[in-house]
């Protein structure tokens, strides 16, 4: 054997041995050195109840009832680290104005974190079940980035449950229509494959605790601000994503199994009500398709709201308020 193959042996043996040890050190230092159960505030100083959904079980969510008008209700994006903090500008600004309420979805926040199958249907459920249960009669829906494809499906299923629905920085502008089948089902198949990989019992909770370290939680948020990102939103979702149970719906986000296939064509352009987008860039969200969904539904109009990276309710919120203003007048 030559001296050159022996070197490259022994080098990729250090390799090999160095990322075996990193890897075990990873998965040791999150089962001992990560608190997973950090004390967890209320989102927003408001009464919080619980109630359990006959189709997605215990659920949280912050209410105030003060003021008059039609209900407001809110829904967060899904992410690593979400929940109803996400949405706390709105909510305290229309605090006292009008009814007001804010869901945690099935996994996250203070709702149910169990080990099961976290899908799009079920987190459709989970808003259709509050509507009907918990508000009780048609709302203004505002919802941010994913969270969009769950509130615009509830609206198109349970028109009567939604006077109208805002879009803060919505997904499912990307993927053309134009996409074949096999595109689709090779994103799919990789989501799944994906999904085993990450949920991998050995080192699901050690990735987890990578992607939701103070760094990568800095990082992340970071790309939605166009300034810094307020500390308080930086420690919520720290404190969000290091629960008992907190990994489980994430990872499903994590492989792409609660994107809905062409949601444009599918959802968005059929749905009723008055509908509102609010934009303007966004690292993760692509809005080339924007102008065919106002060709093609007439119940949509979109604000721009400059400049901002996907939150303009935290670093526009006069802009924010009054355009919601304008169009709930109009709707």
């Amino acid at each position: 054997m030559s001296k050159q193959v022996s070197s490259l042996l022994k080098g990729l043996k250090t390799a090999g041995a160095l990322l075996v040890g990193a890897v075990a050190g990873g998965i040791a230092y999150s089962r001992w050195g990560v608190n997973h159960d950090v004390l967890l505030p209320p989102a927003v100083e408001a009464e919080r109840c619980i109630f359990n959904s006959p189709r997605a079980g215990r659920l949280s969510y912050y209410v105030a009832k003060e003021g008059a008008g039609r209900p407001l209700v809110l829904i967060h994006s899904i992410n690593a680290a979400p929940s109803a903090f996400e949405l706390k500008p709105l909510f305290e600004f229309y605090q006292g104005k009008r009814p007001v309420y804010a869901l945690d979805l099935p996994g996250f926040g203070f709702s149910d974190r169990g080990e099961r199958p976290y899908t799009v249907e079920l987190f459709v459920d989970a808003i259709l079940d509050f509507l009907l249960t918990q508000v009780g009669e048609a709302a203004d829906v505002i919802a941010l980035s994913l969270g969009c494809e769950f509130a615009a499906t509830a609206a198109y299923a349970r028109p009567e449950l939604v006077h109208t629905l805002t879009m803060i920085s919505p997904s499912g502008f990307g993927l053309s229509r134009n996409s074949g089948s096999n595109d689709v089902a090779d994103l799919q198949a990789m989501g799944k494959w994906l999904y085993k990989v990450v949920t991998f019992p050995l080192w699901s909770q050690a990735i987890f605790d990578l992607l939701t370290s103070k760094p990568s939680v800095h990082y992340y948020t970071g790309q939605s601000f166009v300034g810094e990102p307020p500390p308080t939103f930086l420690d919520y979702a720290y404190a969000t994503s290091h629960q008992p149970g907190a990994r489980h719906a994430p990872l499903y986000f994590l492989s792409g199994s609660l994107f809905t296939a062409d949601v444009l064509t599918k959802v968005y352009a059929n749905v009723t009500q008055p509908g509102l987008i609010l934009y303007d860039r966004d690292p993760n969200v692509n809005f080339g398709r924007l102008p065919e969904l106002l060709s093609l539904n007439s119940h949509w109009r979109a604000e721009r709201i400059v400049p901002t990276l996907g939150v303009p309710h935290w670093e526009k919120l006069p802009e924010t308020t009054a355009v919601l203003e304008q169009f709930w007048s109009e709707a």
